[in-house]
């Protein structure tokens, strides 16, 4: 009977001890798997269990009530993790609130339901956001125009806007490839969507999108555009009701004073910018400064800088900003960086090459929600061309332009905070 009583006060004593212990995943060097990580964090949410993210500390770590399911996990998607005791975790909580130290402690509490705006049709190239979300097993729709304009966006927490031009000139992609049979295809296709959709042209219906996306985030939704995205979405915004497209976009000719015409206060990021009218130019407009002719960055030192936030007065952007590095490599875009000239001065800049006057990583805020753009195509090839494959995460699974997407993905699962700079 002593030996009975024994054990069960043994398997009492373990229990309790598994109760109170919690699962760490560290997100500095150490971790073998930066982008894995954070779909453990958000599987973990599906599961209605509370994630701490732990900003500032070990490159903005997450720990969660230990379970043996979500240690299994991580065995399973080969995550770096510890397993530690409560005194362990009231230390690193206690450590973090001391207000002398630029760290804060932010509850996730549920995961963001996931839009990645995208044709269905197949497209010449790939898009980072999709590979980062399919690679780290974070589950999303894909919806289009038709969803858009029927009004399903407000069923989403967060909405990506794939490689897309919102101008209507199809990429400005006409003057290499428009006897190619994608192109063909893809002008086809979109002409049939908008026409399905009562619309007389592509511009038309493109800017109905835009409008729809932008009530989206007025609501409260959250925004992350990528390459020609940001800026081909803030030209249509200025672009309301002047027709900015040639005859081989849209039929007719554009408007002879459409720069005059613009109206930059629609704008969420980006303000007096000249657009460009020469159908042979692979370019919307000067915000991007790829084809800039007194650009001299190359390669060797493309590189952006993150800012240093404080994290318990500025917990948005840095969320946003939580990486295991500072200094990340730049990579290459139909829209590359963002001239920092054309930039309003109410967008918060997060990632900047400062010498050259370009901005890589901006934010701000509209209505109720959030928006987020960033500078380039794929962080991990540094000048993905129509037909390139896929990046191999598998060959990256710690890359620190990858984590910058994902920081975006984990972002609405925290209380919405408007930062106070």
């Amino acid at each position: 009977m002593r030996k009975l009583l024994l054990l069960l006060f043994a398997v009492i004593l373990v229990s309790g001890q598994v109760r109170s212990a919690y699962l760490f995943i560290p997100m500095d060097d150490t971790q073998k798997n930066h982008l894995k990580a954070y779909g453990i964090a958000y599987w973990i949410l599906t599961h209605d269990v509370e994630v701490y993210w732990l900003l500032n500390y070990r490159g903005g770590s997450y720990m969660c009530q230990y379970n043996q399911a979500f240690e299994n996990e991580c065995v399973i998607r080969d995550v770096s993790y510890q397993v530690i005791a409560d005194i362990q975790s009231t230390a690193i909580l206690q450590e973090i609130a001391n207000p002398e130290v630029n760290m804060d402690a932010v509850k996730l509490h549920k995961a963001p339901t996931i839009a990645i705006y995208s044709p269905k049709t197949k497209q010449p190239w790939d898009d980072a956001v999709t590979l980062a979300l399919t690679y780290a097993e974070i589950p999303y729709d894909v919806v289009f125009d038709t969803e858009v304009i029927e009004g399903l966006l407000p069923l989403y927490d967060w909405l990506h806007l794939h490689h897309e031009d919102f101008t209507g000139q199809y990429g400005k992609f006409w003057a290499a490839y428009r006897n190619y049979p994608w192109y063909q295809e893809n002008q086809l296709a979109a002409e049939e969507i908008a026409y399905n959709l009562g619309f007389s042209k592509v511009s038309e219906c493109k800017l109905a999108v835009v409008k729809k996306i932008r009530d989206f985030v007025a609501g409260g939704g959250y925004l992350f555009a990528m390459c020609s995205a940001p800026d081909s979405y803030d030209i249509a915004l200025a672009a309301n009701g002047v027709d900015i497209c040639d005859v081989m976009f849209d039929g007719d000719p554009m408007d002879p004073d459409a720069q005059k015409k613009l109206d930059f206060s629609n704008c969420f990021a980006f303000t007096n910018f000249k657009i460009s009218t020469n159908p042979f130019e692979y370019e919307v407009s000067s915000i991007d400064v790829t084809n800039n002719r007194s650009r001299t960055i190359r390669e060797s030192n493309d590189l952006f800088t993150l800012f240093d936030f404080s994290a318990k007065w500025d917990p948005v952007p840095t969320m946003l900003c939580q990486n295991h590095m500072n200094v990340i490599k730049g990579f290459m875009g139909q829209t590359t960086a963002f001239n920092k000239k054309y930039i309003k001065s109410n967008v918060l800049i997060m990632g900047e090459n400062k010498p050259a006057g370009e901005a890589r990583y901006i934010h701000g805020e509209f209505g109720k929600g959030f928006w987020t753009f960033y500078g380039g195509h794929d962080p991990e090839d540094y000048r993905h061309r129509v037909g390139d494959p896929p990046t191999e995460l598998d060959l990256h699974p710690n890359s620190p332009g990858y984590r910058l997407i994902l920081n975006n993905i984990l972002f609405p699962a925290a209380r919405k905070k408007k930062q106070k700079t």
